[in-house]
């Protein structure tokens, strides 16, 4: 069993990419990946903030107006300001949020759009595009550590297989923290995911390391907030190539005694070729994952950085720039 299976991620998302027809001319704008390959591993929590808080499908247009409290949302035509219900109601949302692993938010949306929303100087004034939807940005300074794409974004291989890997590991943890745990069920829990973490944020790694060493030491309360804001600080840092390349190694290290010097040369070539964006990912991990098997290397086969999510989401098959 893969270690990212077995653990079912429950994530948000703007019910138009679901294929509901909430949309302001009332139809949808049904995701291929979310509805698709992704809906088969996940639990979703629909939302539809607009028809929350009242508002019907068809409707008049929103949009965002700059303010001296900052933007306000309106309704195009007729002017009518919905800002204070729209935020209410992302203040309430976000409280009942807190066992979710992530949101996808409609993208260009004056309520859930997360970037480049116009944001217009009055009702004909000129509008900048660096604003962010009104509901959007309650939840995402409500839930910090929250993984959070829109549905554009998640077309860019990169951003997509980072925005899915953050879902699962937030899963996992999540899933540890609401059982009856002990200190050294962390230990555990953070000993599997130590070569993921190490791939994000090298300097987290050691920090966090050193919080675990002290796990028994903490009350039990404390220690779980801390170690969940800096394992999920920890992932939302951009993994690199050089990370990567540097995890390998480090896998390497520890299962290269058990391979003679052809199949270690093998894989120290394969992972060189990643390394000079020659192959994807898959390639090098697709060795490790057989030679610790092969070699009952049990510390570098249990590691979640081998399968951090289903592999038949497919998320590492392309080749680095």
């Amino acid at each position: 069993m893969a270690p990212a299976e077995g653990t079912r991620p429950r994530v948000a998302v703007s019910s138009c990419l679901l294929g509901a027809p909430v949309r302001f001319n009332g139809g949808h704008s049904r995701d291929r990946f979310l509805t698709g390959e992704l809906s088969e591993h996940v639990d979703w929590v629909p939302i539809c903030p607009e028809i929350e808080i009242g508002l019907g499908a068809p409707r008049e247009t929103l949009r965002l107006e700059r303010s001296a409290d900052g933007p306000r949302l309106t309704t195009r035509r007729t002017r009518v300001d919905l800002t204070a219900p729209m935020t209410a109601l992302a203040a309430e949302r976000a409280a009942g949020l807190t066992d979710v692993d992530g949101y996808v938010f409609k993208a260009k949306s004056p309520s859930c759009g997360l970037h480049g929303i116009p944001v217009y100087a009055g009702e004909d004034g000129p509008a900048d595009r660096h604003g962010r939807g009104i509901f959007a940005a309650v939840i995402a300074g409500a839930l910090p550590g929250l993984a959070i794409e829109d549905e554009g974004r998640l077309r860019d291989a990169v951003l997509r297989e980072a925005f899915v890997e953050r879902v699962f590991a937030s899963a996992r943890l999540r899933a540890l923290l609401a059982g009856d745990w002990r200190p050294r069920d962390l230990v555990a829990f953070h000993a599997r995911h130590k070569m993921q973490i190490l791939a994000h944020a090298p300097a987290a790694y050691r920090e966090i390391g050193r919080l675990v060493a002290a796990a028994g030491e903490r009350p039990g309360e404390a220690l779980a907030r801390e170690y969940d804001r800096a394992f999920r600080t920890a992932l939302a840092t951009r993994a690199t190539v050089g990370r990567h390349v540097n995890v390998l190694h480090h896998c390497l290290g520890m299962i290269g005694e058990a391979l003679d010097p052809v199949r270690r040369a093998d894989l120290a070539e394969v992972i060189e070729s990643y390394q000079a964006r020659r192959v994807a990912l898959t390639v090098p991990l697709a060795l490790l994952r057989h030679h610790a098997r092969g070699a009952g290397i049990e510390y570098v086969r249990d590691q979640t950085y081998l399968s951090p999510y289903p592999d038949t989401l497919c998320l590492r098959n392309h080749v680095p720039a």
